[in-house]
């Protein structure tokens, strides 16, 4: 019954064919610009001219010195960012950030593994605490304004190119070192290509972290993404992550993305992090009922029906499963491509398509710190959305949610960080497998205590899901979240029709109906019974 009332409701509404799935066959692909051509028509200079880019560099710090000579404010523009310190710059504390005490159940937390991590930093020499981020030519400009396609950092040297061809066995690849003069002449705006070096590949993989970033997004086709299409519009990150002084809008941990409701037509000069700014609070025709869900729910979770929709995403890491190893060498085993199991880190669980979890949400992330408290008989969230059904700047939103089993300490009740990265010997899990010596180094890393006691905790991380955006005849249908097990099945503290029942309200409506159909069938029968007597009496007439 609750189906056809959904089903009837909708079709009161007039609801319009955008919002009813109705497939349209999707356009072939056309050939997109090639990576960092589309910034080029509009420069206004060529660094390949300039005489202090033609020397000959030797490392990335000269490099960046000649770029400050320039650009003479960058550089303590750039040392105020998220990217530069990994720290969220509303926090005075420094304890918000992964620079700082976050842990998430990927790779755990950055303390005493600075080397590995920070070949996704935007510096150069990020090896341990010593690192100077007063010294603004260790920043790295070329990783994300470099055109060429060709610089890479190598993996384990904290942010630094290598300076002659190195293999990394891992990868099967052999690094080689940049060609200086080719990649400081070529710098532009950074491009898709420059972002997702990093950002696809966070967590130590491809799509490990985020399940709607990954290298798909490099070029990907409409059903993908709408806006980042290469045959469409064709969107580069900084065409939403707008950016002032270096600060590239986005959500910083615990401060919201923007709490600017406007839109471009209302102001233009506005961050373009949020889908209201370039379609305004009511994107829909006039009369579409989606446009009263606005206040309560966030366009991307109509509008991103599935992600990780062309590879898979990591959603389960259990570190409790790690140390498997024959002939002294980790054990790998595969599925689909994908490691399922690795003895350096444990066991992991892939999935495609996946449909996003839904949380209230305000723009604010809370995180669990390592010096928080956490009952380990209970999922510890290790971080969370702010937000709820009373508060005006909550809307429901999508959520990865990527599920893991880390180590905690079981007398102090805390999170504890194990040093993962090292060689045999410097008491590294990678080196030595011993999770209690690897726990050790790594709080003692960072002056935190361990009780020398430890186990392995169930938790739960969580990203926010706004890439991916499908054709909208590909969105969510009302039916998928209007109904008794649909979507939002989990999500209480609110009435949705077609998916919560009310016994006064259920009495009211179908008497309500029963009314309506005995006035009608009464009305019916008056009608024909008023129609025999008038034929009645007009036989009358004619036989007088």
């Amino acid at each position: 019954m609750r189906w056809l009332l959904v089903l009837l409701l909708g079709a009161a509404l007039n609801l319009s064919p955008s919002l009813s799935g109705a497939a349209t066959p999707e356009k072939k692909p056309a050939k997109g610009e090639e990576y960092g051509a589309s910034h080029f028509k509009n420069f206004t200079a060529d660094h390949s001219k300039f005489e202090i880019l033609k020397q000959e560099f030797k490392s990335g710090p000269e490099v960046t010195k000649a770029c400050l000579s320039c650009h003479t404010e960058a550089g303590q523009q750039f040392q105020k960012t998220l990217h530069w310190r990994w720290k969220s710059p509303a926090d005075p504390d420094g304890k918000i950030g992964k620079g700082g005490l976050v842990v998430n159940n990927f790779c755990v937390a950055i303390p005493s593994n600075e080397p590995r991590c920070t070949s996704c930093h935007a510096g150069y020499g990020w090896k341990d605490k010593t690192f100077d981020f007063s010294a603004q030519e260790k920043i790295d400009c070329l990783v994300c304004h470099e055109q060429t396609g060709t610089y890479e950092k190598f993996p384990t040297m904290a942010g630094n190119p290598v300076s002659e061809p190195t293999p990394f066995p891992m990868e099967n690849k052999t690094y080689n070192p940049p060609e200086w003069n080719k990649v400081a002449q070529s710098v532009g705006l950074p491009t898709r290509k420059n972002c997702g070096t990093c950002h696809f590949f966070g967590g130590g993989g491809e799509g490990v972290k985020h399940g709607d970033l990954d290298s798909s997004m490099f070029k990907p086709n409409r059903a993908l993404d709408v806006h980042m299409a290469m045959e469409g519009e064709n969107f580069n990150c900084t065409r939403c992550h707008t950016t002032e002084k270096h600060m590239i809008s986005g959500r910083h941990y615990n401060v919201s993305a923007t709490e600017d409701r406007r839109s471009l037509l209302e102001s233009d000069i506005i961050k373009r992090i949020t889908c209201i700014s370039c379609h305004s609070e009511k994107p829909h025709k006039p009369g579409v009922k989606a446009n009263d869900h606005t206040d309560k729910v966030a366009c991307q979770t109509c509008h991103i029906p599935e992600f990780a929709r062309v590879n898979s995403t990591k959603m389960m890491w259990d570190w409790s499963k790690a140390g498997e190893r024959q002939e002294g060498k980790p054990v790998k085993k595969m599925k689909d491509g994908r490691p399922v199991y690795d003895g350096m880190k444990g066991e992991f669980r892939w999935e495609k398509n996946v449909k996003p979890e839904y949380y209230w949400y305000n723009g604010v992330m809370r995180n669990v710190l390592l010096t928080d408290k956490i009952d380990p008989g209970k999922v510890t969230q290790l971080n969370y959305p702010e937000g709820n059904v009373n508060d005006p700047k909550s809307r429901i939103y999508p959520f990865k949610v990527h599920d893991g089993k880390s180590p905690y300490d079981k007398v102090h009740k805390t999170m504890v960080v194990p040093k993962l990265f090292g060689p045999k010997g410097s008491g590294a899990y990678w080196g030595d497998y011993d999770w209690k010596l690897a726990i050790t180094k790594g709080m003692e890393y960072t002056g935190l205590p361990f009780s020398g006691e430890f186990d392995f905790a169930e938790t739960q991380y969580m990203f926010q899901t706004t890439h991916m955006v499908a054709p909208k005849e590909k969105s969510v249908s009302c039916t998928e979240c209007h109904s008794n097990n649909g979507r939002l099945a989990k999500l209480g503290g609110f009435y949705m029709p077609g998916r919560d029942s009310n016994r006064v309200l259920n009495a009211i409506g179908w008497g309500s109906v029963i009314v309506a159909l005995i006035a009608v069938l009464g009305h019916g029968a008056g009608r024909l019974v008023s129609r025999k007597r008038r034929e009645k009496k007009n036989e009358q007439r004619d036989d007088e």
